[in-house]
């Protein structure tokens, strides 16, 4: 079967469904997502940026869907999609052009206590505890600690300050230091390449972000900040340690500190 597979979102969003569309995975698997997560995506025949197919031209009055894109949409024997479930219009236009189409939820709703990983999974038909993989390649340890100051939420950032003093802290541990933000202190062509550099750290620290996410599914042992948001349902996965407060303010230096120091060792 030729399956094709639509899910928007952001970075994070995509990792936690990874598991779930390896899951889906056919004779022939094709995955559209958002243009910054096709590196993110290793094990489909082919991957695309949703923006560069034109899908989101489907199902809008008066405007006609190319002809190229509708013979694309009738190859596939089915069609999984995260996107548009939502939208009456958009569903019945993509049934026309494909007669087995699935659409799911985008987003847990329901599923208090789930993670949204294995609600993704769940969605599909798979079962058990769904951990995000990225084979990046090898990686070689730099032993050093990489801290992400920022995330798609101010209210999800702890403060930069603290970020700050935990350097200083850890240098004077003897700790190298690094600090990873695309476009600012390490610049990076794409997710992947990050992904590949993140491998690499002793121990990544970092906000509720899809980078966190990134960090924990190729593999780095990770320190999680996390405040009003549920890690028990979207916290990333792996050789992960959350550190929690009711806000992001609340988290001591001293106490993501010794966490980092328990992280190293634990290496």
């Amino acid at each position: 079967m030729r399956r094709l597979i639509l899910r928007p979102g952001a970075i994070g969003d995509t990792i936690l469904s990874l598991p779930a569309m390896e899951f889906l995975r056919a004779e022939y698997t094709e995955i559209w997502v958002r243009s910054d997560t096709v590196p993110l995506v290793r094990f489909a025949d082919r991957v695309r940026g949703i923006a560069s197919t034109g899908i989101d031209l489907v199902g809008i009055p008066d405007l006609e869907v190319p002809a190229e894109l509708r013979r694309e949409l009738g190859l596939f024997g089915e069609i999984v999609s995260w996107y548009g479930a939502n939208r009456p219009e958009f569903r019945e236009a993509l049934g026309s052009f494909c007669e087995n189409v699935r659409f799911l939820e985008a987003l847990p709703r329901d599923s208090v206590g789930e993670h949204a990983a294995d609600f993704f999974l769940r969605q599909v038909g798979g079962m058990g505890e769904a951990i995000p993989r990225i084979e990046v390649g090898r990686a070689e340890s730099r032993g050093s600690v990489v801290l992400h100051p920022y995330s798609g939420s101010e209210r999800k950032n702890w403060p930069m300050e603290r970020f700050l003093e935990l350097e200083r802290a850890l240098e004077a541990d003897g700790v190298v230091v690094e600090w990873a933000a695309r476009g600012d202190w390490v610049r990076f062509a794409d997710l992947g390449e990050l992904g590949w550099w993140l491998a690499g750290a002793g121990v990544f620290v970092g906000n509720d972000s899809g980078v966190t996410h990134l960090a924990a599914a190729v593999g780095a042992r990770v320190l999680a900040l996390f405040g009003t948001t549920d890690p028990a349902v979207w916290g990333p996965r792996g050789d992960v340690e959350v550190v929690r407060a009711g806000w992001m303010e609340a988290i001591g230096v001293g106490e993501v500190l010794e966490g980092v120091r328990r992280r190293l060792r634990a290496g």
